[in-house]
């Protein structure tokens, strides 16, 4: 059907996907309408079409599911057209000067011959360019919308691609549809495949195919793999694409010819890389041979004696595995450090920094997250940065993109690296990191080689050990302190297959039986709330205790825990303001992450007066303020930086009471509480309850069945990850390409 009015009133909208609902008037009645539009002001003609349909509550309403505008034509709704808010610069005086000077041709004045708006007192050359563009933005958005809903193309896409491609928005669409699925967030390939569909593009168009391998090159990415073998892909690709083998296989050999991805035979088996995964792989490896193979700045003493001296000054016992390890880190360029909870790590590190500082040496510190840097300061007492504030990561004007400004041109300087939590870097970050480390640095790396691997591609801790290029020292001694913590000792029993033990007294590990999911909510709950806030003295439920759990999905998944801890610790009130987007509630005094990269979003920290660019996967902060009018939610980061978000970045936050444990990496919470039931497979593994009972420092609490507790430490599956830093390194040995 379709119907034609003047829309009068909107009652309700939802800015973030479009959604309204409204009054419209027609020439014979007053009716509702519903459905999915931008820029829908009152005062605007409409011409939509649509059905009816009864609503249970609201009774009949019109929905619509394509709409055009039309622009008004006579002289007072022109005026009210104008006036109502929809074009900047323009109010009510302004739009009746306007209507009054040119009448009907206001439109084409404004569109058209801006210059001559500026015979309107009041109206200069920079407010009537203002007027015209916004004007024309506005119509542009119209036309994109309108062709975007012939296709079934949700109209809160419009703004999106008219952001990216502006005027040329349709014609690039026509063009290309696939270039949506790496332009546009939220459009994936099977949306753009829909959409080339409808467009006219065939099964065999190469721009689909191409699509259609870039797509599965990203999944597997996703899943932590720097390349996939040939055989595996090319059977996805044609479950994906229909296509043949050798449809596919053109172009993949075309995209390589373009330099968009790599094949080549790694140990008897043909695989495909992604052009930066592989670039990022073999740079890091040249890097680290290069490093390797120049000596360090030498320190003329005997190092049993260093560490004598360092042990009686800083009043402390090394163990002979920690002091192996500062050897290691006096003679080598290059070393690595591994070790579990309570084996020392943070001891041998104040030890390192106590003796280079003493031989002047300039010292760097740094982790991949703001938490864990946070920790290393807090522990050593020398200021550490996320690795990102280190290598200076910031937009590059040359190229409008983010850049790390530390790199083979401009070199980190420093003569000791030292980075924490190094199971966390990726291999993006690592070649980042390598390229502006110069030769004859000090580089060391610290971790927890036991716990799951870097969100982002690669498995470059794991990598760099099994290689046996690169020295390295495990610590495995449990200190007497920490012998006295259940945490720790758990964490050893689980890593080494062994059940953990629980519910002594005076000790910090718990577990509470529960064997059903709704019973295990309810006492997470309970723990959140109450019994935890009154077990552990001067603890915050929403800053001190954090569940962990496996999954996202499911009533003990992030999703659900989030809403049930969000009504519980911090519910809805007239004091706080709040914000609804995608189904999530933002509100103010809320703990939050983010989760995806963005390197541009800027911060400031008020302590300092510092500033800078970057906000990373994982970090966790607390909603200060929501301001509906300006459409901004400003949040402080746990490390103390202050960012404003725009409501248009409101995709980049999730809640946070309740994150997963691959999201936890490189963190550490005073208490944790974490849901053992029934999860895929795949998520009851011992090395993810061993990664998360290392985040808790004064308190794990485990709510669940023993039957999947014990299920989970019996599972040592560690899920295959497709990366070749290890046989590169190798390979250096074998080829004879270093003596080592």
């Amino acid at each position: 059907m379709i119907l034609e009015g003047l829309l009068t009133e909107i009652i309700f909208y939802n800015e973030d996907n479009g959604y309204i609902v409204g009054v419209l008037e027609t020439s014979s009645d007053e009716l509702y309408i519903v459905g999915y539009a931008h820029n829908m002001r009152p005062g605007s003609n409409f011409t939509l079409s649509g059905d009816w349909k009864t609503h249970p509550s609201y009774g009949e309403q019109f929905y619509f599911t394509g709409y055009e505008e039309k622009l008004p034509e006579d002289l007072d709704s022109i005026k009210k057209y104008l006036a109502s808010g929809i074009i900047k610069g323009i109010g009510p005086k302004t739009a009746e000067s306007i209507v009054n000077r040119f009448g009907d041709t206001s439109f084409d004045v404004i569109s058209n011959h801006p210059d001559r708006l500026c015979e309107i007192a009041g109206i200069g050359p920079t407010k009537s360019k203002t007027i015209s563009d916004s004007f024309n933005n506005h119509r542009m958005l119209m036309d994109i919308t309108l062709f975007l809903q012939k296709y079934d193309i949700n109209p809160s896409y419009a703004l999106k691609l008219y952001k990216i491609y502006k005027e040329n928005t349709i014609d690039a669409i026509r063009e290309n549809p696939y270039r949506l699925t790496k332009d546009v967030s939220g459009i994936g390939f099977k949306r753009a495949d829909a959409l080339a569909e409808k467009i006219g593009f065939t099964k065999s168009s190469v721009h689909r195919i191409e699509a259609g391998i870039h797509y599965i090159l990203s999944s597997f990415s996703n899943d932590g793999h720097t390349f996939v073998p040939v055989n595996t892909f090319l059977e996805k690709a044609h479950l994906l694409l229909n296509n043949s083998s050798d449809e596919i296989s053109d172009v993949m050999t075309h995209l390589a010819l373009q330099g968009e991805l790599h094949i080549e035979k790694i140990e008897d088996r043909n695989v495909v890389f992604s052009m930066p995964y592989f670039t990022a792989e073999t740079k890091v490896c040249h890097n680290l041979i290069r490093l390797l193979t120049t000596a360090p700045k030498p320190i003329q003493a005997d190092y049993d004696e260093l560490i004598r001296m360092a042990s009686f000054e800083l009043d402390i016992t090394l163990a002979n595995n920690q002091k192996q390890a500062i050897k290691e880190t006096l003679k080598n360029s290059v070393c690595i450090i591994t070790g579990g909870p309570g084996t020392g790590k943070t001891t041998t590190i104040n030890s390192l920094i106590h003796i280079f500082s003493q031989y002047g040496l300039k010292i760097a510190l740094a982790a991949p997250t703001g938490r864990a840097a946070k920790r290393i300061t807090e522990t050593s007492g020398h200021e550490a940065k996320t690795m990102h504030r280190l290598l200076e990561y910031a937009f590059s004007n040359d190229d409008s993109s983010m850049r790390f400004g530390k790199n083979e041109e401009n070199t980190l300087d420093y003569d000791v690296i030292i980075i924490d939590e190094a199971s966390m870097i990726d291999i993006l970050l690592m070649n980042g990191l390598l390229k502006a480390v110069i030769s004859g640095t000090r580089l060391i790396f610290v971790g927890d080689s036991d716990q799951l691997p870097s969100v982002g591609p690669g498995n470059v801790l794991r990598d760099m050990l099994s290689s046996e290029l690169i020295p390295s020292v495990k610590l495995n001694i449990i200190f007497r302190q920490a012998e006295e913590s259940l945490i720790v000792v758990n964490a050893h029993r689980i890593n080494q297959g062994e059940y953990p033990d629980y519910n002594e007294k005076d000790k910090d590990f718990f577990f509470l039986r529960n064997n059903d999911e709704l019973s295990t909510l309810e006492t997470l709950k309970s723990l959140c709330s109450t019994r935890l806030p009154g077990y552990f003295q001067d603890c915050s439920p929403i800053r001190d205790i954090q569940v962990i759990t496996p999954s996202r999905k499911g009533i003990l998944g992030t999703y659900n825990l989030n809403k049930e801890l969000q009504s519980l610790l911090n519910p809805q009130a007239p004091s706080k303001s709040q914000k609804i987007f995608n189904n999530k509630i933002f509100r103010e005094g809320d703990k939050v992450m983010q989760i995806k990269n963005n390197y541009g979003l800027e911060w400031k920290r008020e302590a300092d007066f510092s500033d800078g660019q970057g906000v990373f996967n994982g970090d966790v902060g607390f909603i200060q303020k929501i301001d509906n009018e300006y459409g901004e939610i400003l949040i402080c980061f746990d490390d103390d930086r202050i960012v404003t978000y725009d409501y248009s970045q409101l995709d980049e936050l999730d809640l946070a009471y309740a994150i997963t444990v691959h999201k936890s990496q490189g963190s550490e919470f005073p208490i944790i509480v974490m849901p053992i039931a029934w999860f895929p497979p795949m998520l009851i593994t011992r090395n993810l309850l061993y990664t998360a009972v290392t985040r808790g420092k004064q308190g794990v609490v485990l709510v669940g069945s023993e039957k999947y507790l014990y299920e989970m430490v019996r599972n040592n599956r560690i899920i295959q990850r497709y990366s070749s830093l290890d046989i590169r390194l190798k390979n250096f040995i074998k080829e004879g390409l270093i003596d080592y």
